[in-house]
């Protein structure tokens, strides 16, 4: 069973680990190993806004600990993080995490979402009513440049 839940700083090594496993582990499916490594690199588990004010960042739980998270950017309506660990893949903790930030932006009166997806998302945002808008680049930390899919979905 998964469980979302509001992250806190207890969470942050965690998030951090996840996240660069997560990348490491489906960037491979739409990205060289030069773009997966600059993705995944630098990931620094004081860099994520928890508790931040127009921040909600979410972890999913399982059995044994933190099986994802997610980010809602409340006051620009944007989805900036759904990650998933390997071992947890295909499991439902991404759709999980994905319907307890649409509760939240609609608990905030939000009509629509926006997000970037990697290339190897966009199909699991399309299953879940997502909408591609267009095709746009995105700079890693490292400077390596990646091919995305801007998305939206509405909430009505």
């Amino acid at each position: 069973m998964t469980t979302v839940r509001e992250a806190g700083d207890g969470d942050r090594r965690a998030i951090a680990t996840l996240h660069e496993a997560s990348i490491q582990a489906f960037g491979p499916e739409a990205y060289t190993g030069e773009q997966v490594e600059a993705w995944a690199s630098g990931k620094d588990p004081e860099g994520y806004p928890i508790g931040e004010e127009g921040s909600y960042l979410v972890v999913a739980e399982r059995e044994d600990g933190v099986a994802g998270f997610g980010h809602l950017v409340v006051p620009d309506r944007e989805v900036t993080a759904v990650y998933v660990d390997p071992d947890h893949a295909r499991r439902g903790v991404g759709t999980a995490i994905l319907e307890e930030l649409a509760s939240e932006a609609d608990d905030r009166e939000l009509d629509e979402l926006s997000l970037v997806a990697s290339r190897n998302a966009v199909g699991f945002y399309e299953r879940r009513g997502w909408e591609r808008v267009e095709n746009l680049t995105h700079e890693t930390t490292g400077g390596i440049e990646l091919e995305c899919v801007a998305m939206e979905r509405s909430l009505d």
